[in-house]
Parts: C-alpha cells; structure tokens; sequence
C-alpha cells in the first residue's frame, strides 16, 4: 500500500507542476501587458518601466518563472498586481463561497442522480428508463454557460423567485448549483442505473426476495448498498470538475468565488492571482483524485497489489 502511494504521490506532483509551467508560459506570452492595464496609455515611458522594475517584469521569462518556483516552494504566492494585497488572503477571501457553491452542487447532484439512475434500473425499458436516461443525455449535452442565462431568464426575470446574480441570501445559491451540478448528475445517474443492473442479477438479490423481505428492503439495503462502490468512486474522479465547472458558472451569476476571480484576473493581467488560483484548482483537483485511488485500492486489493509489483 505505502508502494502504491508513493508512485501515486508522485504522478500527482508531476501533473501539478506541468499544470504550474504551462499556465505560466501561457499567461505570459499572451497579448496584453499588465503595466499598460494598470497604468493606462496615456502614462509616460518613464512611468511603464519604473512600474515594470517593481514588479518583476523586466527580468528574462527563465528568470521570472524561477522566482516563481522559489516562492512556491516557499509557500509564498507573491502579490496581486492591483490591489498590492498577498494573494493568499484573496483566496481566503473567495475560497468560502467557492466551497459553498460546490458543496451545493454536490447536494443537489446526489439528489437527482441516486433517485433518476435507481429508477430507471428497477423499471428497465419503461417510460422512467427513458425519461431518466433522457434527462441523462439532455444534462450532458447541455453547457453551463447556456443553462445558466436560461434558468436567470425563467426563474429569476419571469417568476422572480431568486437573485439574478450575487451571494445575497441562501435562495443565491440555488441556480449557481443547479447549473453546476446538472452535469455532474447526468453523468452520476447513467452510472448507478448501470450499477444497479448489475447487482439486481446477483444471487444475494434472488435469496433477499426468496426470504420475503419487502421490495423496498431488497432494493435499498442489499442492492443499492453493494452498487455503491463504482458510484462513489466516479463522483470522487467528478469532484475537482466542480471546482472546474464553477469558473464559468461564477462568471455566469457574478458568484463571488475562485472562478470568479480567476476571470477577473485574466482580464486585468493580475499574473500572481491567475497562477495561485490554477495551482489552487489544480492541486485541488489532484488531490481529490489521489485521495480517490487511495480510497478504492484500500478498498480493493487487486489494484494495489497489482500496481505495486
């Protein structure tokens, strides 16, 4: 096991850093400088290269990305371009609102997926089948940035039942996490109707309703409990595509969160803020996938034994 962590630890450093250089070199061989951002066109020659000298700007790109990895390892993500202020506390800052909406989202994922995939597996090849799966497709197929302006559209201009955008009470978060869990819950569904398929065939299943135990007692207790395992392990490997997810979604309903920052600073060319906040998503996203593979190869041993030889 210690083996088969090792080696997962360590593929998961590798991503993290390929992550971390690329972003690097991407934000800094696009158009657009930061310095004409902050100080406009109008400012002198001697202004630009004097605000280029402080921030670091001048020095070759090798150069810049080598601070760069130096603050990392020093835990020090620098400071933002425009509000001078250390980036760690603007992450502490959106950090909670990002937490909120995805912890939402998964809610509300777990509370359309479970039901909609059991279903469509108990009444195979009926109407639910269809209807579920349907709803399946639809939420697959369908783009956040499309569902999120047609939920504003009928829920909050037509029946003005929620804010159009923002973070101004507990009903703000609901369309943000619908549009966000939608997709998550399509993809979850088709994988517990698939699940359950399965385990209804087994033999335990036949002996549970040969004992006369209730329907109810034979699908939720004996089937949906040994379905879970390939369920819980595709909704970890979903988890860090919340967090993905929610930089368009934020952006959508002006949700105060990490993707709504990190297209605030793309826009205004904020270097330090883009970097922390896809090294925080990145990182986010390995772990979650780490801590996943861990999870299913304690669980099962084949995996690590096999891995590990």
């Amino acid at each position: 096991m210690l083996t088969y962590i090792t080696q997962r630890l360590a593929g998961a450093l590798l991503v993290v850093f390929g992550v971390v250089s690329i972003v690097f070199l991407l934000i800094h061989l696009i158009p657009g400088d930061p310095v004409e951002i902050m100080l406009g066109e109008v400012a002198s020659v001697t202004d630009r290269e004097a605000l280029r000298v402080s921030l670091g700007l001048d020095q070759p790109l090798l150069h810049q990305f080598m601070a760069y990895i130096q603050g990392l390892l020093r835990l020090d993500l620098g400071s933002s371009f425009h509000s001078h202020r250390p980036v760690v506390e603007l992450l502490l800052e959106r950090l909670p609102a990002t937490l909120v909406l995805a912890g939402t989202a998964l809610l509300i994922t777990l509370l359309m997926a479970v039901p909609l995939g059991l279903v469509a597996a108990v009444r195979r090849n009926s109407l639910w089948d269809s209807g579920a799966m349907s709803f399946s497709m639809l939420g697959v197929s369908v783009p956040n940035f499309w569902l999120g302006p047609l939920l504003i559209l009928v829920f909050s201009l037509w029946l003005g039942w929620f804010p159009v955008s923002g973070r101004a009470g507990f009903g703000a978060v609901v369309l943000p996490a619908i549009t966000l869990g939608t997709g998550l819950a399509a993809v979850l569904s088709r994988m517990v109707r698939s699940s359950m398929l399965e385990v209804l065939g087994e033999d335990y299943m036949r002996t549970a309703r040969a004992k006369g135990l209730t329907p109810y007692r034979v699908i939720i207790h004996h089937g949906l409990r040994n379905a879970l395992l390939p369920v819980i392990t595709l909704l970890g490997l979903q988890l860090g595509a919340l967090l993905a997810g929610a930089v368009i979604t934020e952006t959508v309903f002006s949700w105060p969160g990490i993707g709504l920052l990190t297209i605030e600073a793309i826009q205004s060319r904020d270097y330090p803020v883009v970097q922390a906040c896809v090294l925080l998503i990145s990182v986010s996203y390995v772990l979650i996938n780490l801590l996943t593979d861990i999870a299913y190869a304690w669980v099962d041993p084949r995996i690590r034994l096999g891995d590990g030889r």
